[in-house]
């Protein structure tokens, strides 16, 4: 039941972090709404260096986030179905799990939007009542 608990929460994750990736690189859905905004995205440089534009620097941010929320379910939904006694006995991954999903849950209410919010919290429900349930 914990594991399951614990990929499931995994799961949540790597279905978000795939649909972003997708929305990153193909459609609409990241776009702005005003076409005149990504146009001059486009054309103007980070005060950290001119080496990239906004848009681009825009493009990566969410690539990496996306990649970055993948791999969190890859590695946690790989240890909790294959490798479940390893990742309940180490309080350091329970706790590197727990920091992100709870640090992912503040992220999605001051700066994203409903659905990410409601994933991310459902993900971490999951992922808490699964380490409760290895604890009975």
């Amino acid at each position: 039941m914990a594991s399951g608990l614990i990929a499931a929460s995994a799961g949540v994750v790597l279905a978000l972090g795939v649909i972003h990736l997708i929305y990153t690189f193909w459609g609409t859905k990241l776009l702005p709404r005003d076409p005149a905004l990504q146009a001059r995205m486009a054309e103007v440089s980070l005060r950290i260096t001119r080496e990239t534009t906004v848009w681009r620097a825009w493009i990566g941010f969410n690539a990496s986030h996306s990649l970055c929320a993948i791999l969190f379910g890859l590695v946690y939904g790989y240890l909790s179905l294959s490798a479940a006694q390893f990742l309940f006995s180490s309080p350091f991954l329970i706790g590197v799990g727990f920091v992100l999903l709870a640090s992912l849950c503040v992220l999605a209410k001051l700066y994203w939007f409903s659905i990410p919010f409601v994933g991310v919290t459902l993900s971490l429900v999951l992922y808490v009542s699964g380490f409760l349930a290895s604890q009975v």
